[in-house]
């Protein structure tokens, strides 16, 4: 079952992979372009991945206005930002040298429902290793 790797793709040609694998604690969630001229990716800790999935949603309503960005710190530092123009895109950036990862307003819906399933499975690691240390 793991590792899990999904490609959602949009009507336009934009794709993104997010997958999950397991770690000792937990999970570890990577989302990345494939398709994009400048690679970008992200990992994210389950923390993370939830964070995310809010702010999809939270974006989704907000569009066209703006909204607060939210950052986290831990092992993964991420800030998550809303750009409403030209083209809604959700701007998720770890923090450091690398590139940011942009999410365009045709791929929310699609990375929203998968990241559902994505968290699920990622709380369900953490709590079999859990279990397992006791």
């Amino acid at each position: 079952m793991f590792p899990r790797v999904r490609e959602i793709a949009d009507p336009f040609g934009g794709v993104v992979r997010i997958s999950i694998e397991p770690r000792p604690g937990g999970a570890l969630v990577v989302i990345d372009r494939p398709d994009a001229e400048t690679p970008a990716n992200v990992t994210l800790d389950t923390y993370g991945a939830d964070i995310l999935l809010g702010y999809i949603m939270s974006a989704r309503l907000a569009v066209p206005d703006e909204m607060p960005e939210e950052e986290i710190g831990g092992a993964f530092p991420t800030r998550f930002q809303l750009e409403p123009h030209p083209e809604a895109a959700i701007i998720v950036d770890q923090l450091n040298d690398e590139e940011p990862l942009r999410i365009p307003v045709t791929l929310w819906d699609r990375i929203y429902a998968d990241l559902c399933i994505v968290c699920a499975h990622a709380r369900e690691l953490a709590r079999k290793r859990q279990s397992s240390l006791h």
